[in-house]
C-alpha cells in the first residue's frame, strides 16, 4: 500500500506499508521466519491507510485534501476520520451502490440530475493533454448534529461521465470548503491518478517492483530506497519545469443557492439558476 503527495509542482510517493492477511499474522512461526516484528498484528487496509494519512498529517508536508479509490471511499468510518479527526477535506470514489441519504448514488444521479447540471470540466492534465469529462455535482443536506448551525464545510455527491461513452459513469463523495466549486472537486478527484503515475515512473526509473525478497526487512529497504530515488527525480523534474512553466488559470463554475435541506445541483453559467430538491 502506498501514499502519494501531489501538488501543482509535482508528485511523489511518500509512504508505504505492507498488508499482511490473517493467514500470516496468525502464524507467528511464519512471521518469525520472515523477520516480521512481533508487535505487528493484523490490520485492515483501511486501518493502514488511516495510519499513513496520520503520519503524513504529523509530518512537515502540508495538505488539505485527500483522495482515495472506492475501497476506502465507501467506508463511512474512513470519511468521518478525515472530516472529524484530522479536519481534512476529501474527494473519494464510491461504488454505484453507495447509499446517499437513502437511495443509491447511481439512482439519484440518473433520476435527479437535470441535463444542465452536466458540465465539461478538466480533471487535470494527462499525457495527451487535459483529461476532460462531463461532471455533475450536488450539495447534500447539512447534518446539523455534526456540523452545527454554522457549518464550515459542505458534503457533495459527484458523477464523472465519459464523453465518448455516456454509460461509463464513476461516482464520488466529497467534503469541501464552503466556497468550493464543481471545477475544484473535479480537479481534486483527478489527483487520484497521480499515484498511478508515481507507480509507473517509480517502476520504470527506480526499480520499485524489481525485488526478490523473502523477509520483511528486505522488502521495506528496497521499497524505501526506490521511493527516495523517485522523490529525488520528481523534485529535479519540478525544478526544471519551473524554469519555463506556463501560467495556468483555474476554471470556475456557477453555484446555485438553496436552503440547507435541499440537494442543490451545480449548473453551468449559461443556464437559468434553479435546483432540484429531494427530501
Amino acid at each position: 500500500m502506498f501514499a502519494a503527495y501531489a501538488t501543482s509542482r509535482g508528485h511523489a510517493l511518500v509512504d508505504r506499508d505492507l498488508y499482511l492477511p490473517r493467514s500470516w499474522t496468525d502464524d507467528r512461526d511464519r512471521c518469525q521466519a520472515a523477520h516480521i516484528p512481533d508487535d505487528r498484528t493484523f490490520a485492515t487496509k483501511n486501518a493502514l491507510a488511516r495510519d499513513m494519512i496520520c503520519r503524513a498529517h504529523a509530518s512537515p508536508l502540508r495538505f488539505r485534501w485527500v483522495t482515495a479509490d472506492a475501497a476506502y471511499g465507501q467506508d463511512s468510518r474512513f470519511r468521518r476520520f478525515l472530516e472529524d479527526d484530522l479536519k481534512l477535506h476529501y474527494v473519494v470514489a464510491v461504488p454505484k451502490s453507495q447509499q446517499v441519504h437513502g437511495p443509491r448514488i447511481e439512482d439519484r444521479i440518473r433520476r435527479e440530475a437535470p441535463p444542465e447540471a452536466w458540465q465539461r470540466l478538466s480533471a487535470g492534465p494527462g499525457a495527451k493533454g487535459e483529461r476532460c469529462y462531463d461532471w455533475a455535482g450536488a450539495l447534500l443536506p447539512v447534518v446539523e448534529e455534526r456540523d452545527g448551525d454554522k457549518p464550515t464545510r459542505r458534503r457533495w455527491m459527484l458523477a464523472r461521465r465519459s464523453i465518448t461513452d455516456p454509460e461509463d459513469i464513476a461516482y464520488f463523495l466529497a467534503s469541501a470548503p464552503l466556497d468550493a466549486t464543481l471545477a475544484d472537486l473535479a480537479r481534486i478527484a483527478g489527483c487520484r491518478w497521480k499515484i498511478e503515475e508515481c507507480f509507473q515512473s517509480a517502476k520504470n526509473e527506480c526499480g520499485l517492483d524489481e525485488y526478490e525478497v523473502r523477509r520483511y526487512t528486505g522488502w521495506y529497504r528496497h521499497i524505501t530506497l526506490a521511493m527516495l530515488a523517485h522523490a529525488f527525480l520528481a523534485a529535479i523534474a519540478a525544478q526544471e519545469r519551473e524554469r519555463g512553466a506556463p501560467a495556468t488559470t483555474r476554471p470556475i463554475s456557477w453555484t446555485s443557492h438553496r436552503a440547507r435541506s435541499a440537494v442543490s445541483w451545480q449548473l453551468t453559467p449559461r443556464t437559468t439558476p434553479h435546483a432540484t430538491t429531494t427530501r
